[in-house]
């Protein structure tokens, strides 16, 4: 049965109910901009895990829990300065009505539930935060916007700032469909992950047909059959673009003895290459 519940304060994306009965994780997102996620949250992986009912995603409009007949979410601040800044009453009046566990409970390593505020002093958003994201049954995602929120807001409501980049946006609306987008492809019975980042090194190139374009031949070792010979070939091209492109994953990556030799080995092509 297809679950639609839209209401003044509460907006559901439509969620089938799972094989278990219930939804697998449940995200809550707060936002003044309830309408922004109409586009990046009904596609692809997410839109497939939503209509399998293994996730539930609550957009809540924070307008809907101001008390003033122009619907003010955001203030001056205190000491002067440029901008706005979002007001706690409205972020504090909606999670109080998601009924969301106190504050102590989430702190625990078994908590089912956690309240992220997306701010640029947060965090780095990584794979890693994803995985721990992904363990909790239910996410509340506090989108800001302006020149910031309330600090009170990160120091009573928040169990962690998160930020999904060195970069500010205009608010955190993006960077909350981001992180539902990588937490909901880890979940069990979603569309598997592709093998980015496996070992902690980027993907390796891929090709599809046509087998020649524009003068451009796919590889010949992807089509001769060989598995281990295609094994060895795409490994080494992760490990090329990881070092082309990232190589501070290097330093983490789980390299084997082979990795290292064939790093060697790419690394001293690099450098005939550059003489």
């Amino acid at each position: 049965m297809v679950r639609a519940g839209f209401s003044r304060r509460h907006k559901f994306f439509p969620t089938r109910t799972s094989r278990i009965g219930v939804a697998q994780m449940k995200f809550e997102i707060l936002t003044i901009f309830p309408d922004f996620f109409r586009g990046p949250l009904d596609y692809g992986i997410v839109r497939r895990a939503r209509e399998a009912g293994l996730i539930e995603i609550g957009i809540h409009d924070l307008r809907a829990f101001t008390h003033d007949r122009h619907r003010t979410v955001d203030d001056r601040p205190f000491g002067g300065g440029e901008g706005m800044v979002l007001k706690p009453e409205p972020i504090f009046e909606c999670l109080e009505s998601l009924h969301i566990a106190p504050r102590e409970e989430r702190m625990g390593e078994d908590a089912r539930q956690t309240v992220v505020l997306l701010s640029p002093q947060g965090e780095l958003f990584t794979q890693a935060v994803a995985q721990q994201l992904m363990g909790r049954e239910r996410v509340v995602l506090i989108c800001g916007r302006y020149e910031g929120v309330d600090e009170r807001v990160s120091e009573q409501l928040a169990d962690r700032e998160i930020s999904i980049g060195d970069f500010v946006l205009s608010g955190g609306e993006l960077g909350a469909a981001i992180i539902v987008d990588a937490a909901t492809r880890l979940v069990p019975g979603a569309p598997p992950s592709s093998t980015c980042g496996s070992g902690g090194l980027l993907d390796y190139p891929h090709y599809t047909r046509p087998a020649e374009f524009r003068g451009m031949p796919v590889p010949e070792v992807l089509m001769n059959g060989n598995h281990d010979e295609i094994r060895k070939w795409r490994r080494r091209g992760a490990l090329r673009k990881t070092l082309r492109n990232r190589p501070d994953l290097l330093r983490q990556a789980e390299l084997s003895k082979e990795d290292r030799k064939l790093l060697a080995e790419i690394e001293a092509e690099q450098e005939r290459a550059g003489r």
